[in-house]
C-alpha cells in the first residue's frame, strides 16, 4: 500500500476531521454498518467498535484530477453547526493536502461535510436528572 492510497488518506482526513472542537465522532456510512451487521457473531464480549475511518469516503475524481473526501461527522451540541462543519473541510482539505505534498503528490482535494446529526451533552444530561 502507498502512502497516497486510499487507506492512508482515510486516516489522515479522519484524524484532522476529529481534532475539530465541535466534533463528536465520524457516522460510518450505511454499507459499513450493513458489513459489520451482516459479520458473523462474535465470540468475546468487548462492543464492536467501527474505525473512524468508516466515516470518510475518499475516491479518485472519474477524470483522474485529484481526490474527492466525504465526511460524514456528528457534532456536540452547543457548537454552531456551519462553523464547525467549515472548520472540518478547512483541515481535512490542508491535511489531505499536506499529506500528498509531503509524499510528492500534488494533486486538487475536494472536500463535502456532511453533518447527521448533532449529538447531546451527556455529562450536562447527567447532572440534570439528579
Amino acid at each position: 500500500m502507498t502512502a497516497t492510497g486510499t487507506t492512508t488518506l482515510l486516516g489522515v482526513a479522519a484524524e484532522a476531521a476529529l481534532a475539530v472542537p465541535g466534533v463528536a465522532g465520524l457516522q460510518p456510512r450505511l454499507a459499513h454498518c450493513l458489513a459489520a451487521a451482516a459479520a458473523p457473531t462474535r465470540t468475546d464480549t468487548a462492543p464492536h467498535r467501527m474505525p473512524p475511518e468508516a466515516g470518510i469516503r475518499a475516491d479518485r475524481a472519474p477524470d483522474g484530477s485529484g481526490w474527492r473526501i466525504e465526511v460524514r461527522c456528528v457534532l456536540a451540541e452547543g457548537h454552531r453547526t456551519l462553523d464547525t462543519a467549515q472548520n472540518v473541510h478547512d483541515r481535512v482539505r490542508t491535511a489531505v493536502t499536506f499529506h500528498l505534498a509531503t509524499h510528492g503528490v500534488a494533486e486538487p482535494v475536494t472536500v463535502a461535510v456532511t453533518v447527521t446529526r448533532i449529538a447531546a451533552d451527556v455529562a450536562s444530561q447527567v447532572f440534570e436528572r439528579r
